[in-house]
């Protein structure tokens, strides 16, 4: 189910439309931002996981609330470990 635009990000779709918005990024950002998506786009692999259907569920469920499918999801969950972009978040100790 998609979710609502809400009023701060209808003004900033508003604005992105009528080529209100500017980059900020160098060209040398820009590069780098560019080679990741293209590096991170090439899918020359296969593999096949076995999950539990809890697990799944609750994936498919969050995949539905980005907006993307599940297995894009579990993609980008699995690059953002081996990139070291994924972090655990601390436990707090009672």
């Amino acid at each position: 189910m998609p979710s609502q635009i809400d009023h701060e990000d209808s003004e900033l779709l508003q604005a992105f439309e009528q080529g209100e918005l500017k980059s900020i990024a160098s060209k040398s950002e820009l590069a780098k931002f560019k080679a990741a998506a293209r590096a991170t786009a090439l899918k020359d692999r296969r593999v096949n996981i076995r999950l539990s259907s809890g697990d799944l569920s609750d994936i498919q469920v969050k995949a539905l609330e980005e907006g993307i499918p599940y297995q894009t999801l579990i993609a980008s969950v699995l690059h953002k470990y081996v990139t070291g972009r994924l972090t655990e978040r601390p436990t707090s100790s009672s």
